[in-house]
């Protein structure tokens, strides 16, 4: 299972890394070795050891903390919410997120801002090693999966705060310290360096399963629609031509299918899905990781909801709303991912709260004190058993092939293609359950993301795409959003570590 990450991960991370905390604070390096680019790389083995040190570090980007909170929460799908018993109050720091409310000095934005550009920092002290190696020449492929996951990040850095420093240096120095770039020339940077990544990464119709949980050419490509298609959230300008182009090379390679079911993509064995494009392969008996979203969604009395049972009381943490339960048609298969009103276990049975009666989930009636059975649960990830004290083996999902299909769908229809995009649109609710649209709307067209992608990391960016994150209403969204809440707010511990860099406007 999982064989070629695990060995991956088996790697120690042998290079220097230089972690740049918002590229500008705490510039330390964490030496691993004093082996230097001169005297390792001798093989495509040891070259490995070293980027998988990046792909360790951008999980975050779609997993559990900073950088995937910031991603949905503020959305009509995810929450987090302050218990009455005093869990996940956190100084607040989620409710801002809940009322588009976000201030400079909050704590999660930074932790957002520390893991997107600790990606960037190690990706530009391996490239550096990479290209300073004798073997340098023999190693365009590892440079360009670098490449990649140092624009991937960018991509995040771009879409969370807009106006960020581009560094491609792997040491910075602390007497000039890196200003802000615009977010227009962030997306140059950022389309420019998957084009050119893409060059030099190999197919997906010509790698082996051992290259399974590393970038390929249509992992790029995948990417890159997004990114085009949120274009004219970044520039001003839409790329829809550009954003159905890059899904076509994706889509014409043959070698993605929708799975027949739906879970595949998130269970235990999803290593084996052929629907994932790009994942990060998770295998904690392998110290390879771990996947904790069982232990932040569920309520703690779900611990017999599995058989055997957890070996651990979940968190009660992450939440959805009814909004998100309600758009799903009744007999629609993804429905069920979603836990809602009475609970039974893994045996039918009721499950009991401590006085005898029933865990019935409600919706959360009030941000700043829950109680312990308010808020819908999703199961985005279903365990198989196999846990290693509170962690999972399912891989975490960063794009699947139903989202390319989706991105093509969407451009398609803001070109006047509605027809195809509907076809395409059906194609992923077909395999839901879910029936047949018989005409399409932009209406149609986000709230079958939201369906289809549900707290995967996109709602937030498809809604500000849409418009609705500023004018829609939703529970504890009742009032219109200031469009300069579509960015969040440099984190002040930033700006008192680099002065040079400038406040997005608003804050």
């Amino acid at each position: 299972m999982k064989a070629s990450i695990n060995k991956l991960k088996g790697f120690l991370f042998l290079l220097p890394v230089l972690l740049l905390g918002g590229c500008t604070k705490h510039l330390e390096e964490e030496i691993f070795s004093t082996l230097s680019p001169t005297n390792y790389y001798k093989t495509q083995e040891e070259a490995l050891s070293s980027v998988v040190g990046v792909y360790q570090r951008s999980v975050n980007l779609v997993y559990y903390n900073g950088t995937y909170r910031a991603t949905e929460l503020g959305t009509d799908e995810y929450i987090i919410a302050a218990r009455t018993n005093g869990g996940w109050f956190d100084g607040g720091v989620h409710i801002e997120f809940a009322t588009h409310k976000v201030s400079p000095e909050n704590s999660q934005n930074n932790s957002a801002w520390n893991e997107v550009f600790a990606i960037i920092g190690a990706a530009n002290a391996v490239m550096q090693s990479l290209q300073e190696s004798p073997e340098a020449g023999n190693l365009a492929p590892f440079i360009a999966e670098v490449r990649a996951l140092r624009a991937n990040a960018y991509f995040y850095a771009m879409d969370l705060w807009g106006n960020v420093p581009i560094v491609t240096a792997a040491k910075i120095d602390p007497t000039n310290l890196p200003k802000n770039n615009t977010r227009a020339e962030v997306f140059a940077f950022v389309e420019k360096e998957m084009l050119e990544a893409a060059n030099n990464l190999p197919s997906v119709k010509t790698v082996t399963k051992t290259y399974y949980g590393r970038f390929t050419k249509e992992a790029v490509y995948a990417t890159l629609s997004n990114v085009y298609l949120n274009a004219g959230v970044y520039t001003g300008t839409a790329k829809w031509a550009q954003a159905i182009e890059t899904a076509d090379k994706v889509i014409s390679t043959n070698a993605y299918i929708l799975e027949p079911q739906f879970i595949t993509n998130f269970s235990g064995d999803n290593n084996n899905s052929k629907e994932l494009i790009s994942s990060f392969a998770i295998d904690p008996a392998q110290n390879a990781g771990g996947n904790q979203f069982v232990r932040g969604a569920l309520n703690p009395l779900h611990v017999t909801l599995f058989n055997p049972i957890l070996p651990f009381v979940p968190a009660n943490g992450f939440n959805t709303f009814e909004e998100a339960l309600n758009r799903y048609e009744e007999n629609d298969v993804r429905r069920k991912n979603i836990l809602w009103g009475p609970q039974f276990d893994a045996n039918g049975n009721p499950i009991k709260n401590p006085n005898g009666t029933q865990l019935v989930l409600i919706p959360i009636k009030d941000i700043t004190k829950a109680e312990d059975n308010e808020g819908y649960k999703v199961l985005k990830y279903v365990p198989n058993g196999r846990w290693v004290v509170r962690d999972a083996d399912n891989d975490v999902v960063l794009m699947r092939y139903a989202d390319v299909l989706l991105i093509k769908a969407e451009a398609l229809f803001r070109t006047g293609s509605v027809e195809p995009a509907r076809v395409l649109v059906n194609q992923v609710r077909a395999r839901s359950n879910a029936s047949q649209l018989a005409t399409l709307t932009l209406k149609d067209l986000e709230d079958e993301r939201g369906r289809e992608l549900l707290w995967e990391g996109s709602r937030r960016r498809d809604m500000i795409r849409f418009g609705d994150y500023f004018t829609g209403v939703w529970k504890f969204h009742t009032t219109e959003t200031p469009k300069f809440r579509g960015l969040y707010p440099i984190p002040a511990q930033q700006i008192i570590a680099n002065r040079n860099l400038v406040q997005n406007t608003g804050y």
